[in-house]
């Protein structure tokens, strides 16, 4: 947050914006404004991933990691079994 900007300042601006637009809209805007600030974020990281080469999302590479060693734990009961 800018340094000339502070808690009075804010408080200014949002009843500014009450005024002109209303209880009702104010929730429609603040979602649409958050909405596409949430889209921009994923715009940027899609297309960081694109430029630094990697395939998989991180997101997906974790889910990866996580279901590897709950597969080899599994395996292991079965080696044992066929073992005894």
């Amino acid at each position: 947050m800018p340094s000339w900007l502070g808690v009075p300042e804010l408080i200014i601006i949002l009843i500014i914006l009450l005024v002109i637009f209303g209880p009702k809209r104010l929730p429609e805007i603040g979602r649409s404004v958050g909405k596409g600030i949430r889209e921009f974020k994923k715009s940027t990281s899609d297309l960081q991933e694109q430029l630094t080469g990697d395939e998989k999302p991180k997101a997906e590479a974790k889910k990866a990691e996580a279901a590897e060693p709950a597969a080899e734990g599994a395996e292991q009961p079965k080696k044992a079994e066929s073992n005894s």
